[in-house]
């Protein structure tokens, strides 16, 4: 056997690893992926509830006489 066909068939055997690992890692479209769930909307029976009104604004510290 010469050097030539072992590296023949090395480079074989590289190439099938390569392209194995191509396949599993970044498979090519919708083949290997999970199926995306279908996007059910919810049908509105009840009328939009009313926005909660703004909280009030926050105040500064109250300053206040204090007799002596």
């Amino acid at each position: 056997m010469t050097s030539q066909s072992v590296a023949g068939v090395f480079g074989a055997i590289v190439a099938v690893a390569v392209l194995a690992a191509a396949f599993v890692y970044g498979p090519l479209g919708q083949l290997g992926k999970p199926a995306r769930p279908a996007r059910v909307e919810q049908p509105m029976t009840q009328p939009m509830a009313q926005p909660m009104p703004a909280p009030p604004s926050v105040r500064g510290p109250v300053v206040r006489e204090v007799p002596n």
